[in-house]
């Protein structure tokens, strides 16, 4: 049984990250003291600093106890032992060290001596120490202390979860084509380049249904326009495209692009839509197009007016987007280049010892999303002002909010894609996320798998990291390995930077071994649509933890690299360099299914128990639960060519005699979903 308490410090601000709004209770915070303690802080190693005073709530956690959730961020399921910040960031290195990256998730259940669940709906920056600062402490540090915390209690784990997501509200469900294979790259530059790319698949019989544009296809780099020279009949070309199959998922990036003549930068003003700088003139900061306006997407009407700048690409034929750089990025303000430039200019000349070099690396560095460029402007919320810094997590949630607003309106009946890279819970609603701008690297690929329970939990389940990685050069084992567990992602995408290695499927050599491991994925698409439909329509988790499932078995507790997929699979990825396999702990009795194409299947049951489960680059490898059935079809192309492939139950695992699905399938792309008719028991005896 669930219990759930709000708890309301000094003003906080409506973030509408809760739809269901709940009495304030009065009293002590459950779980949680509230310490004053007066700390010297330094500003520099030989400084002798000044006494100031830490307010923080504190929590004592026994030696067992875990702490799950805050939905993307680095390090591991269990969050305990390192110390994060609430602030979204733009930021690609992806390493350890770091304390936030772009979402701003403040969700985490403690579990272990008590279990119970934490919401901190705070917009600003917040600290979240689980552990670093003493082993056996939490402490939590807003920077202000104007917020709603609320605590969820429960049998379970699973349970609190539910409850979270209820009050959060339903998760975004995509249109069925966005569960198909996309590739992505930071380059395309012309109809001839996008093409090629799909020559490159359909030649080679690689499914795909998607080619993501980056900011290559503006002109400019400006928001809502189409460089006419490089898609000269830009709903022409997307048209072809279609009849090819493909769609095509332009991005939109948050600046607007300061130029006369430029109508949605003149409407902006003319309307008075921008952010404000301290004088009350429209805030001037530095993206792609140089210097550009941020739309206010706080401000109801300026989020009514930005959303509505999607119908230019709607018209031509687009159905899907993703929103980038809304943490905001900011290249520079104008206010700090100028600060940074005279400091530069009079280094001009000097023998600059080591410390002198650090300081001026450091100034440069630091134009790109300077805290101070936070404090310097404003937002109008409710009519009032209020400066970016309180409410800075807000802001990809309110640019997202903006289009799937806007979608409402324009295509009521029609499932829009859409994804984002900075994020607030209450976004989910509107978009999925994609996990930015992540590295070719292999740990990037278990933080790949690691992130996905964390984001479920906080109500974002279309997700899926940039496979093979966005930096940097790619290998072919590597892109093989996390096209293996991107199989299993609802969002299934390719992407990659200019200047890296192209890495289309099909350039590398094992162009077969591409063709069916991506082949599986479509092969599988009965059970992966499914289960994300059911976890959206019941306020569920997509991915588990074994932790989750089994919260008696001390071994499953332990495990991180496995995860459970819905109600039938357990999927254990590969991502060592060089492995030829893993060790896997089945906390039940299994069926393992190994597949080299839709085709060459091979199956076997394991009892419960530790295994090294040989894996070869060129299989799929997952596990099946007892008295469970995974529905399964022929692969198909592109999703609409899957569709009408005939249904298998090929991948059932008998318990007791029988085994059992509640398999969900509708069409796909209208929004009747709470129709009965879309459910279907299915079982062999």
């Amino acid at each position: 049984m669930s219990r759930i308490r709000r708890f309301s410090m000094g003003n906080p601000i409506n973030t509408e990250a809760v739809l269901k709004k709940l009495p304030e209770n009065k009293g002590e915070i459950p779980y949680f003291k509230r310490i004053q303690k007066m700390e010297v802080e330094k500003f520099s190693a030989d400084s002798q600093g000044t006494m100031v005073q830490r307010d923080y709530l504190s929590y004592s956690m026994s030696p067992k106890d875990k702490i799950y959730g805050l939905g993307e961020n680095v390090r591991g399921i269990d969050k305990r032992g390192w110390v994060y910040e609430s602030n979204c960031t733009d930021d690609p290195n992806h390493t350890e060290g770091k304390h936030s990256l772009y979402g701003a998730h403040n969700f985490f259940v403690i579990d272990g001596r008590e279990t119970f669940g934490v919401f901190l709906d705070d917009p600003g920056r917040l600290t979240l120490d689980f552990g670093y600062t003493k082993m056996d402490e939490i402490r939590i540090t807003p920077e202000e202390w104007n917020l709603d915390l609320y605590i969820l209690e429960g049998d379970t784990i699973l349970e609190i979860v539910r409850e979270f997501r209820k009050l959060i509200g339903r998760s975004y469900i995509p249109p069925r084509w966005a569960f198909g294979y996309g590739q992505s790259r930071w380059g395309y530059q012309s109809e001839a380049d996008i093409r090629a790319v799909v020559k490159g698949y359909r030649e080679n019989q690689i499914p795909l249904d998607a080619v993501y544009l980056d900011i290559d296809y503006m002109e400019e780099f400006k928001d809502f326009t189409v460089d006419q020279e490089r898609f000269p009949d830009f709903s022409a070309f997307v048209e072809e495209m279609k009849q090819e199959h493909i769609h095509l998922v332009p991005i939109i990036d948050a600046g607007v692009k300061i130029e006369e003549g430029y109508q949605v930068y003149e409407e902006g003003v003319e309307q008075d839509y921008f952010c404000k700088d301290q004088e009350g003139k429209d805030f001037a900061g530095a993206v792609w197009p140089g210097k550009v306006h941020f739309p206010d997407v706080l401000n109801g009407n300026a989020r009514k007016w930005f959303g509505s700048k999607y119908q230019f690409l709607l018209d031509q034929g687009i159905e899907g987007f993703w929103n980038d750089m809304n943490e905001p990025a900011i290249f520079y303000s104008e206010k700090n280049l100028e600060q940074v430039m005279k400091k530069i200019k009079s280094m001009k000349y000097k023998n600059m010892d080591m410390w002198e070099v650090f300081a001026f690396r450091d100034l440069v560095n630091g134009l790109a999303n300077n805290p101070e460029d936070y404090k310097s402007f404003y937002h109008k919320i409710n009519g009032k002002p209020v400066r970016h810094d309180k409410v800075h997590n807000l802001y990809g949630f309110g640019m997202t909010r903006a289009a799937g607003e806007a979608f409402e309106e324009m295509e009521p009946q029609k499932r829009i894609l859409m994804f984002s890279r900075a994020s607030y819970i209450g976004m989910h609603r509107y978009g999925g996320v994609w996990m930015g701008d992540n590295q070719s690297w292999w740990s990037h690929l278990l933080l790949n798998l690691k992130m996905l329970p964390s984001l479920n939990m906080c109500g974002f389940l279309y997700t899926g990291a940039d496979l093979g990685g966005f930096g940097d050069d790619v290998t072919e084992d590597l892109l093989l390995r996390w096209l293996a567990l991107g199989i299993f992602t609802p969002l299934m995408r390719n992407h990659s930077a200019l200047g890296t290695r192209e890495q289309e499927c099909y350039r590398f050599t094992q162009t077969e071994t591409f063709r069916n491991l991506i082949g599986i994925r479509y092969g599988l698409m009965p059970y992966l649509y499914s289960e994300y439909m059911k976890a959206a329509l019941r306020d569920e988790m997509l991915f588990s933890p074994l932790a989750f499932v089994y919260p008696k078995d001390t071994h499953a507790r332990e495990v991180e690299d496995q995860l459970l997929l819905g109600e039938s699979i357990m999927i254990a990825p590969v991502y060592t360099q060089n492995a030829n396999g893993r060790y896997v702990y089945l906390p039940e009795p299994m069926k393992l299914v190994r597949m080299k194409s839709v085709e060459e299947i091979e199956t076997e049951v394991l009892e419960k128990g530790h295994y090294h489960v040989e894996v070869s680059l060129e299989e799929i490898v997952f596990f099946i639960r007892p008295g469970k059935i995974v529905p399964y079809t022929k692969s198909g192309q592109f999703m609409e060519e899957n569709e009408y492939q005939e249904k298998d139950l090929k991948f059932l695992h008998f318990a007791e005699g029988r085994a059992e699905y509640e398999w969900y399938q509708d069409d796909g792309y209208g929004k009747d979903y709470e129709n009965p008719a879309h459910y279907k028991k299915l079982w062999v005896n």
